[in-house]
């Protein structure tokens, strides 16, 4: 565990520039000594105060709000001094000076919380949820923020934890104290013991993994020929007029960068140059900037003329070079890919619609679309949320991260395995072990890190007459 630094911080807590309110935060056994050289008295626990903020010739630096939190009740549980006074650039860089001359330090970025976690005031869940309800960009992503940092997300992880603990326990008693004829492997308690941990490890995984899509939202790349639409889609589903629409082949050279939200989804959406051989650099620099965005992409829409026949998709797929990808797995570019049959409204009779094709083992999705009518775009925002699993009305949606979601599958992947072990009557060495690993996967979480004293829990469950 990292140590925690004793030295008093401080820092400008509000972003920099000109605004009505700046604040200034120290924290540190130095904080109530500060208050009385800048308020020129002693502030009273959880009491604001309005004041003069002197400098070192006891001359007015400012003026407004003070207020003392003593520890440990405050957020980084040491006493914590805040200072609001008007949002100058001038002014609050002469308090911070100020404050800074008493033998107080700068801060590092997010020290604050950093301290708020080493204390035990949060765990490691909420202390990133904190940074996580800052960067919220829709409603959903900041109420599942806030979900995660009151606890929501930790609580879910401690009752597994705590359950798992409570199967260690019996499994590890049988162990130690063999000589007592404590058969576990014959007790299905601990086999339906585990299968309910798997499936409360499951449900929580699925909740994770939404709040992540909401944090990390989805990176869509448009491409396809020139002057197939990329641009004019990009347009209707943005809501803006980003990209230069024109007939001129070539029009977009390089990458174009919109953000969106469907059901409060963030969605990253990136038009690419026209995918073409061309005698032109800079035209050649863009469709190699497109080849490198679509590598990277969470889905690929290649925008297709709906005059092309749809037996010469393969053809135009190979043409593009989406088909040089010989890998099956699920980061292969085929895999990735919905095609999109644009200018419907060109064609008498042709009504917007969703379908599936198969090239070369692959479905492909096809959706028909006028992207210049705003024909469709209905079923394909609804075809992106299902490629990613993203439910927009699942209540309780706490926000995650990618390490939150690999340690909830490595914890169900250990879980099954000490299962598998158990059908197998197995020694039950190797099962404690699997369960001992699953949970040190799940303390990763929220940054409970010491091993349990597995011993007392032994002793405080079981009667064993020793």
């Amino acid at each position: 565990m990292h140590q925690l630094d004793t030295d008093t911080i401080c820092a400008i807590a509000t972003p920099p520039g000109r605004s009505g309110v700046g604040i200034i935060r120290v924290s540190g056994a130095l904080a109530q000594n500060i208050a009385r050289d800048i308020l020129g008295f002693a502030p009273t626990h959880r009491h604001a105060y309005y004041s003069k903020f002197l400098g070192i010739d006891r001359e007015t630096i400012d003026q407004g709000i003070a207020i003392f939190f003593q520890q440990p009740n405050s957020f980084t549980g040491e006493d914590v001094l805040e200072l609001h006074g008007h949002g100058g650039v001038y002014v609050l860089n002469a308090l911070r000076d100020r404050v800074l001359s008493l033998g107080v330090r700068l801060a590092r970025p997010g020290e604050f919380t950093e301290r708020s976690f080493l204390n035990d005031k949060i765990d490691l869940v909420q202390a990133e949820a904190i940074a996580d309800l800052i960067d919220a960009n829709s409603e959903q992503a900041a109420k599942s923020a806030m979900r995660t940092l009151q606890g929501d997300f930790s609580r879910r992880i401690n009752d597994i934890v705590e359950k798992l603990i409570a199967t260690r326990v019996n499994i590890e008693a049988a162990i130690d104290f063999s000589d007592e004829d404590i058969d576990v492997l014959s007790d299905t308690k601990v086999k339906q013991a585990l299968d309910q941990l798997l499936d409360e490890l499951h449900e929580t995984y699925t909740q994770a993994k939404q709040g992540a899509l909401l944090k990390e939202g989805m990176n869509v790349v448009i491409a396809g020929k020139p002057n197939v639409g990329k641009s004019s889609l990009l347009n209707a589903l943005s809501g803006l007029d980003s990209a230069i629409v024109t007939n001129v082949p070539g029009t977009t050279r390089d990458l174009l960068k919109e953000h969106i939200t469907i059901d409060g989804m963030p969605i990253h959406m990136v038009d690419t140059a026209g995918l073409r051989s061309s005698d032109d650099v800079v035209e050649r620099e863009g469709v190699k900037r497109a080849q490198a965005a679509i590598d990277q992409a969470d889905q690929v829409l290649l925008v297709i003329d709906v005059s092309e026949s749809e037996e010469d998709v393969e053809n135009l797929l190979k043409s593009l070079g989406l088909l040089n990808d010989k890998s099956n797995s699920d980061r292969s570019i085929l895999n990735r890919t919905t095609l999109i049959f644009n200018k419907i409204d060109l064609i008498p009779n042709n009504e917007a619609g969703i379908e599936t094709i198969m090239v070369r083992g692959t479905e492909l999705t096809i959706v028909k679309l006028s992207a210049k009518e705003r024909m469709g775009l209905d079923l394909l925002k609804q075809h992106l949320k299902a490629c990613i699993g993203y439910n927009s009305s699942e209540e309780g949606v706490f926000v995650a991260r990618e390490r939150h979601l690999v340690a909830l599958r490595n914890a169900e992947r250990l879980l099954k395995t000490a299962v598998n072990l158990i059908n197998k009557l197995s020694p039950l060495e190797l099962v404690a072990e699997e369960l001992r690993i699953a949970q040190t996967e799940l303390g990763t979480i929220t940054g409970k890190f010491t091993s349990d004293d597995l011993l007392g829990e032994i002793f405080s469950s079981f009667c064993v007459g020793k």
